[in-house]
């Protein structure tokens, strides 16, 4: 986690390859929303584990999310939560998806406890009664590179579209992640204060 920081924080390190930053945003506003990545401090002064979520479905880009987060932000005793969300006309009883990944993430890093969830909804309002419900500190979010197609008109995939609200409307610390290309490597990092930012690890 400290490693993380330490690259979030040196200019050296991540380049932003949007620098749409939010209206009145700070980076000492973005050191304070990434708190919640080491979790909280109990009575006893010691950090007591953090629960975290990744939203997971058969895409590729959120199996990478989903890998970004063992190795860079679930820590021992923490409680990873995978959630796949079954739209209303699929039956939920049939997806093995989010069992699967449960056990793959088990298996990468046994010290983290891992759980998971199928939830037939709606995305929106299935992610944030989640997180709500269960007092999730930090979600994770997946994110594909954008068709030129959309880039040439300015518009966004319904994706794209999901991963913003989020990012915006959720209280807990929310990052999208997309994988870069293997030419580049690393990840681009979003969060509610900063956009597209090149995370090397």
């Amino acid at each position: 986690m400290g490693s993380l920081l330490r690259q979030l924080s040196s200019s050296q390190i991540w380049k932003s390859s949007s620098r749409r930053w939010d209206k009145g945003a700070k980076w000492d506003d973005t050191l304070e929303g990434m708190k919640g990545m080491y979790g909280s401090y109990g009575s006893t002064g010691f950090v007591t584990k953090k629960r975290v979520m990744v939203v997971v479905d058969e895409s590729s880009h959120s199996k990478q999310a989903m890998m970004w987060t063992l190795t860079h932000v679930a820590k021992n005793g923490d409680i990873l939560t995978l959630l796949q969300i079954v739209p209303p006309s699929e039956d939920s009883s049939l997806s093995q998806l989010a069992t699967a990944l449960g056990s793959l993430c088990k298996a990468c890093k046994p010290e983290v406890e891992v759980e998971t969830l199928v939830i037939q909804g709606p995305r929106m309002a299935t992610v944030i009664s989640q997180v709500k419900k269960l007092e999730v500190k930090v979600l994770v979010l997946g994110q594909k590179k954008p068709s030129l197609f959309l880039k040439c008109l300015c518009l966004k995939s319904s994706a794209d579209e999901f991963v913003e609200q989020c990012i915006n409307t959720l209280d807990c610390l929310t990052i999208g992640v997309r994988k870069q290309s293997n030419g580049v490597g690393g990840y681009l990092v979003s969060t509610r204060w900063h956009r597209n930012f090149w995370l090397l690890a």
